[in-house]
C-alpha cells in the first residue's frame, strides 16, 4: 500500500510533465565561427523545408560572443533563397546587442553572451508563401573585419503559438 502511494504522485508528475511538453521548434541550427573572427567571406548558409504556409512564424537570430566584442550592435544581411527561385532576396538588420549603460542584453556565463534576437515583429508573425525548401544565407556587414569575439551565428525558425 506503501509503495502505491509513493508511485502514484510520481506517475502524475510523470503524465503531467509529458503532457505539458509541446514543441514549438521548427528549425534551429548554429554555426561555428572559425577562430571567432567572422570574416565578411564567411557566409553560413541554414536549408529547411516548409510544409504548412497556413501558419504565422517568428524568425530569430542566435548569437553568441565574448565580453570582449568590441561593439553594442551588429549588422547583418540576411539573404532568403525561395522554392522554386534563381536569386535570394537581401534584407539587412541592425541587431542591438547591448548598451554601455546597461550592458549586454543577453544572457551570460562568465565571459560569454548568448542572444536570440527576433526578427519578425510581435504582430501576426511570417508567413511562407511556398511549400518546399528555403536557404538562408547570414553575413555580417560590419565595417571590422574580421569581426572579431563572436563565436557562433545562428537561425531560429518557429511556428507562433496562438
Amino acid at each position: 500500500m506503501k509503495s502505491i502511494r509513493t508511485i502514484l504522485p510520481a506517475a502524475f508528475f510523470i503524465l503531467l510533465a509529458i503532457s505539458s511538453c509541446q514543441t514549438v521548434d521548427l528549425y534551429e541550427k548554429t554555426v561555428n565561427i572559425p577562430g571567432h573572427q567572422w570574416k565578411s567571406s564567411f557566409k553560413p548558409s541554414f536549408t529547411f523545408t516548409i510544409t504548412d504556409t497556413t501558419a504565422p512564424y517568428k524568425l530569430f537570430i542566435t548569437l553568441r560572443h565574448r565580453d570582449k566584442y568590441h561593439f553594442n550592435n551588429i549588422y547583418l544581411n540576411l539573404a532568403t533563397l525561395q522554392p522554386g527561385q534563381d536569386s535570394a532576396q537581401n534584407a539587412s538588420f541592425d541587431l542591438n546587442l547591448g548598451t554601455d549603460e546597461e550592458g549586454w542584453k543577453g544572457t551570460g556565463m562568465d565571459d560569454i553572451f548568448d542572444h536570440r534576437i527576433a526578427l519578425t515583429p510581435d504582430g501576426p508573425g511570417y508567413y511562407f508563401r511556398k511549400k518546399g525548401t528555403y536557404t538562408f544565407t547570414i553575413s555580417q556587414i560590419m565595417r571590422e573585419d574580421p569581426l572579431e569575439h563572436v563565436l557562433n551565428i545562428g537561425l531560429r525558425i518557429e511556428k507562433k503559438q496562438p
